[in-house]
């Protein structure tokens, strides 16, 4: 199969490049960049106007599958990714029952291969059902196709059995993802601790408790050379000893999503449970230095923690509620038009934040249109103009904060292995 993509803006940050060409996409592989003709039995798509990158990476989403497959399924959330301009997904082990071993990490690739859209990419859970005392075995589900681990949710709270993890995955040099919370200081809290905590009567959560496993996690990478990714990084003491860190050579990386550096507690209104993740949204200073982050090079990735849940979940009172919030359909609009279009950030960065960086971390061998590297390619039209409406995504889950954004910018064309997986329909 053969596919020329026309005209459009390339960028690739792999190769230095970024500049208007034609791409070569046959048997799956990248052939050729520059001024091309089309050949015989070659599909030609015109994205003159667009830009041509990639594959976008999204290495924190929740697929539910096995165990919830009300909330999502790996088939509708490999269309949501599609849909999203993603091509590879990396999904938690947080599942019923618990991705713990090769069996489960097996049937989640297998389901993948059923759906056949984007790449699937499991992690394996750091303790035995996630329970935070004994050690998964990490090795035989490296072996099935895990890409890190992680307790993501349930995060480890016993230090000892953390700095294990760390030494046990440096064998097979894959990361711990660790979601930094010290449930003690959190103490059950809903939100950010604050003022719009107070104005609300709600019980606010400590922003300490991330800090304090962020501090713990970068002394255990230091002391075991173990590589360790902090997950959905939201406040700005946290980034600085990430900086400090990374100054230091210690093996740290993080992301930040889309409504870390969008949305503040101030927005929550009407206890709108929309509005309720971990970690919760924090304050104006903590959304600035995100954005600063991003720009100056700090935080390394961008990610959505995608997080589908039922209605019922949802329709609780704001305490009780499930947390989490959607994000694969609306992370490229968001990030477009409130990065790229506010210009905090170029396009080359976005595409090392969405691709290039992501795919290094967890070493998938994607991001980069070089010459023999998987046709995966992620098309942008940066005029293309939408409201958001969860109503029309492809995810079973409805759960967005961000309904009735107007954006501008948005992935049209999702090509995986060399094959269209989504094409967006006409305005």
């Amino acid at each position: 199969m053969s596919l020329l993509l026309r005209g459009g803006r390339v960028v690739d940050p792999s190769q230095d490049l970024d500049r208007r060409a034609d791409l070569l996409l046959e048997d799956g592989k990248v052939v050729a960049v520059g001024n091309l003709s089309a050949g015989k039995g070659h599909e030609v798509i015109d994205v003159a106007g667009c830009v041509v990158t990639p594959g976008f990476v999204d290495m924190h989403v929740h697929l539910r599958e096995p165990g919830r497959e009300d909330k999502e399924t790996i088939l509708t959330g490999s269309r949501a990714a599609a849909a999203g301009g993603f091509t590879s997904i990396v999904c938690m082990p947080n599942t019923t029952p618990v991705n713990d071993n090769a069996a489960i990490t097996r049937f989640i690739l297998e389901r993948a291969a059923e759906a056949g859209l984007v790449n699937v990419y499991p992690t394996g859970a750091i303790t035995l059902g996630s329970r935070g005392e004994q050690l998964a075995e990490i090795g035989e589900m490296h072996a099935a196709g895990i890409v890190a681990v992680t307790d993501d949710g349930r995060p480890v709270q016993n230090s000892q059995v953390m700095r294990r993890a760390m030494e046990y995955a440096r064998i097979f040099d894959i990361p711990v993802m660790d979601h930094c919370e010290d449930l003690f200081l959190a103490a059950g809290g809903c939100m950010n601790e604050g003022q719009a905590s107070t104005r609300l009567g709600l019980r606010g959560m400590s922003r300490a408790a991330e800090e304090l496993h962020v501090v713990r996690d970068i002394i255990l990478s230091r002391i075991t050379g173990g590589r360790v990714h902090i997950l959905h990084l939201s406040t700005r003491e946290s980034l600085d000893q990430v900086r400090a860190a990374k100054a230091q050579g210690i093996r740290v990386t993080c992301e930040v999503l889309p409504h870390h550096f969008t949305l503040t507690d101030d927005d929550i209104q009407d206890f709108d449970t929309d509005f309720k993740m971990m970690p919760p949204l924090r304050e104006r200073a903590d959304v600035e230095a995100m954005l600063e982050g991003l720009a100056d090079g700090s935080i390394d990735c961008l990610a959505t923690d995608h997080a589908p849940h039922t209605r019922l979940d949802k329709e609780e009172p704001f305490e009780e509620a499930a947390s989490g919030v959607i994000g694969m359909e609306t992370a490229i609009p968001i990030c477009w038009e409130h990065l790229v279009r506010a210009g905090v950030v170029p396009v080359p960065r976005l595409v090392e934040l969405f691709s290039l960086n992501p795919s290094r971390i967890l070493k998938l061998g994607k991001g980069t249109l070089a010459e023999g590297a998987d046709a995966d390619v992620t098309v942008i039209d940066p005029d293309r103009r939408q409201v958001v409406d969860p109503s029309r995504f492809r995810s079973k889950g409805r759960n967005c904060p961000f309904r009735g954004w107007e954006l501008r910018g948005a992935p049209v064309l999702t090509v995986v292995g060399g094959r269209v997986v989504h094409r967006q329909e006409s305005a």
